[in-house]
């Protein structure tokens, strides 16, 4: 089993081949300079997200901020817009493909509308270990998954763990039968929304930055999200019962306009890179001490953590790969990764 030092030398190579050091661009500043612009010898970002500011990732784009300055001298800034300031995810990535942000994170959840390919990071207990989470996401399936959306002005640059997600509510949620008439929320994607439909309760797209206004007016009974998400936004103040289904594991994206990497020259771009892959290091040291602290922090709030059964949970979902596999291109892909995690799981001489 690779580590994830390992794992992430590995995809050195491809990313060089995938993503040469002939991609981004000078930060637009509002978003006013013509597309047709030269690189010029300084560039501030602009990078918009819609998590709170003690989220692991949101810390790791503030590491991102310090090691681009750092690394270029001061010749590269990057300003940041978090807690949804600019606007839900959604209306950030076309803020970003319209020239008014450079950069906007997103998880695969999001992505899944621009292009399916990220449907399949959706799939319910796609992964069994971090450490296949690490070889498919991190590896050769995850930098390819990454460049699919060039073509729709812009691409992913970063990845970033992001836990475990279950569910969440003021009830025990123990098997799928426990959320029958139950409005979960939930990110606009297609396949989670499938998800929570075969499983028995009715999914409610509501924005990230929305959702505890939605569970306290009873808009929701219910959402899904992993730890430090669920004490960092106060959900656990008003769903005290976390139920441990751990049905995704769903990867968060740093994308980057096309557009902004091309007006950057070279030498910023691989700047640029390199900071990036800083942050993804930074970030998945960071994440399981984090969430052994929001664990202990959503006790001291009253929270529950409810064990379930997940062999229900998992049955419950079958259909959603069945479907998943009528396409000839999904199926080839999840037996990729299938291959992948196999290879994984094999003891190391």
């Amino acid at each position: 089993m690779l580590s994830y030092a390992e794992t992430y030398q590995r995809r050195q190579p491809l990313r060089s081949r995938l993503m040469p050091l002939a991609l981004t661009a000078v930060g637009l500043t509002a978003g006013l300079v013509s597309s047709q612009a030269m690189a010029v010898d300084s560039a501030t970002l602009r990078l918009g997200h819609a998590l709170h500011e003690d989220h692991v990732v949101a810390r790791a784009y503030r590491h991102l901020a310090d090691e681009l300055e750092q690394r270029s001298d001061g010749s590269m800034q990057l300003r940041i817009f978090p807690n949804g300031q600019m606007g839900s995810t959604q209306d950030m990535m076309g803020q970003m493909q319209n020239g008014a942000l450079d950069l906007v994170h997103a998880s695969a959840s999001n992505l899944e509308s621009f292009d399916d390919v990220y449907s399949v990071f959706n799939l319910p207990y796609l992964f069994e270990s971090q450490a296949d989470f690490n070889e498919v996401v991190f590896g050769p399936i995850g930098e390819e998954i990454m460049q699919a959306t060039r073509d729709k002005g812009f691409f992913a640059i970063g990845a970033y763990v992001a836990g475990y997600r279950s569910f969440y509510a003021s009830k025990p949620i123990r098997t799928p039968a426990d959320l029958e008439d139950m409005k979960i929320r939930v990110q606009s994607s297609p396949t989670t929304i499938r998800m929570i439909e075969l499983m028995g309760g009715s999914p409610t797209p509501v924005a990230f930055s929305e959702v505890y206004s939605a569970l306290q007016q009873g808009v929701v009974d219910g959402a899904e999200n992993n730890v430090p998400s669920y004490v960092q936004t106060r959900h656990a103040e008003l769903a005290q019962y976390f139920s441990e289904d751990q049905h995704t594991s769903v990867p968060d994206f740093l994308t980057v306009s096309t557009a902004t990497w091309n007006r950057l020259d070279d030498e910023q771009q691989e700047i640029l890179q390199k900071a990036v892959e800083d942050s993804e290091a930074y970030q998945k040291d960071l994440w399981d001490e984090v969430d052994q602290q929001s664990r202990q922090q959503a006790e001291e709030m009253g929270a529950e953590f409810v064990e379930v059964d997940k062999a229900a949970f998992q049955e419950a979902v079958q259909p959603l790969y069945e479907e998943y596999r009528e396409n000839t291109g999904h199926a080839e892909l999840l037996e990729r990764i299938r291959d992948t995690e196999q290879e994984a799981d094999q003891p190391q001489e």
